[in-house]
């Protein structure tokens, strides 16, 4: 502790510009081996985070100022911004309530997950070729969170309306606080359903979810950061498809003809393969990172569905 504080007191005497507080800062976090992975991938991006926020500046003008001498009381408030990040293992993003998806800032607290789909890049190519010609007017965000995937699909999609569904009332005050932000009253709507439940009649041309679907093991080894976020919205069973099965075995009632299912899985698209061996789903490839999201077409749910039944 005594070496910590020497530390802390250390850089708010000697350290200057901004930039000498974000070098500080990463080898802060090196040494104190926190974990990367809710927005950011490295400390060196996670401490300019967490560096622009406390000088409330934006995140796109660091190369700007990162000569720029700083205050005495600006060093104080880095340094506890740095610290609280260190101590508490507390995401970045849920200390500046701001997370990114698809190239926009979207509000986030600890009751959603932070923003990490690769689901966005689909959402950038328009879902295509799985699409085709077609242009949906009605979109389901199942599972929505934040709100993130469901108003970033109303943005690429301008004719559509979109569903934002999630079974937590807490969750959907966020996307609606969302909604809200991004302009988007018209066009998005949060739905409290326990996934089909509140729907029926509904159809939609295109579902996309990302549920809970962390098996058991991961859920017992998982970093501390992710215990900050909700556990409804990690963990998925012992094999981390117990909120998916329900989703294979329901979506296609609720699918237009020649409607697509987009569903990410992340680690337990191993286990998904394995257990429905038969079912073709078609694993996209992500240039800018990411893996386990499948794509199924209304055609292939009906033809598959007493597998998904079983």
């Amino acid at each position: 502790m005594q070496v910590e504080q020497f530390q802390i007191d250390e850089a708010v005497k000697e350290l200057s510009t901004v930039h000498d507080f974000v070098r500080w800062s990463v080898s802060r976090f090196n040494q104190s081996e926190v974990y990367f992975g809710h927005g950011t991938d490295n400390p060196w991006d996670e401490a300019i985070v967490l560096i622009m926020f406390g000088l409330s500046l934006p995140l796109n003008r660091f190369s700007e100022i990162a000569q720029a001498k700083l205050t005495h009381s600006e060093r104080l408030t880095l340094v506890e911004l740095v610290q609280r990040r260190i101590a508490e293992r507390i995401p970045a993003a849920y200390i500046t309530n701001e997370g990114w998806f698809d190239g926009e800032p979207y509000y986030v607290d600890e009751r959603v997950l932070v923003p990490r789909s690769p689901i966005a890049e689909l959402i950038q190519a328009k879902f295509q070729p799985w699409l085709g010609n077609k242009q949906p007017k009605r979109i389901l965000d199942l599972c929505t969170g934040s709100g993130c995937i469901g108003i970033a699909c109303a943005k690429s999609f301008e004719q559509a309306e979109v569903d934002l569904v999630d079974v937590c009332i807490d969750a959907l005050a966020v996307a609606e606080i969302n909604v809200q932000e991004h302009g988007m009253t018209e066009l998005a709507f949060p739905i409290q359903s326990d996934l089909f439940s509140s729907l029926e009649g509904q159809k939609y041309d295109l579902i996309v979810s990302n549920p809970p679907y962390v098996d058991e093991q991961d859920v017992n080894s998982m970093p501390d950061e992710y215990n900050h976020e909700p556990a409804i919205g990690l963990a998925s069973g012992a094999d981390g498809l117990d909120i998916t099965r329900r989703v294979l075995s329901q979506a296609a009632q609720y699918l237009n003809n020649d409607g697509i299912l987009v569903v990410e899985v992340g680690n337990s698209q191993t286990h998904l393969v394995a257990t429905f061996p038969n079912v073709p789903f078609d694993w996209p490839q992500f240039e800018q990172g990411g893996h386990g999201v499948f794509i199924l077409t209304k055609a292939q749910l009906i033809a598959h569905q007493d597998s998904f039944v079983a």
